[in-house]
């Protein structure tokens, strides 16, 4: 029984290092921010929005409270399994357990997204330059995009993390 508990424990250990590596280390948007970063969205009802690293789901779920519909993509597994269990509770919400550059994002009008500047820049710029639709509104939390021109930045004082709004 205990190898058992030892291999589940690895297994699950070892898919969140995997998602961290791959786009950015699970840290939650803060709570406080969630008003800031849907100011930003001008998310509308029946609007396709994507949390790309949905973590434990808090901002899909937010994003379900417009009426949109949202859809969030994880990697790490005791997340995407945190976030499944989650989804019955919220309309219009969706969670995939699915690396975010295996999905087609060109039907999204809203991205959001936190990673690391590393990823941002050599792997997310690319995929959004080729799959985000005209009008899309793309929200980095707490990075910028470089070489992209911000719409927005949101940084109401030194205690509070950067959000950019970018529009393609």
């Amino acid at each position: 029984m205990i190898n058992i508990v030892i291999i589940i424990f690895l297994v699950l250990l070892i898919s969140v290092a995997i998602a961290s590596s791959s786009f950015a280390p699970w840290i939650p948007s803060r709570k406080k921010d969630l008003e800031r970063i849907f100011r930003l969205a001008n998310l509308k009802p029946g609007e396709l929005f994507y949390d790309l690293g949905s973590g434990s789901g808090q901002v899909v779920i937010h994003a379900a409270k417009y009426k949109a519909k949202a859809i969030g993509l994880e990697i790490a597994l005791p997340l995407y399994l945190i976030s499944k269990i989650r989804q019955p509770f919220y309309r219009g919400t969706l969670f995939k357990y699915k690396n975010l550059f295996s999905e087609d994002l060109s039907k999204a009008d809203v991205i959001y997204f936190f990673g690391t500047p590393r990823t941002i820049n050599s792997k997310l710029k690319q995929k959004l330059e080729r799959e985000a639709k005209p009008g899309a509104r793309i929200i980095s939390y707490t990075f910028i995009i470089e070489g992209w021109q911000p719409v927005l930045i949101d940084k109401p004082d030194k205690s509070r993390l950067p959000i950019y709004l970018y529009i393609r």
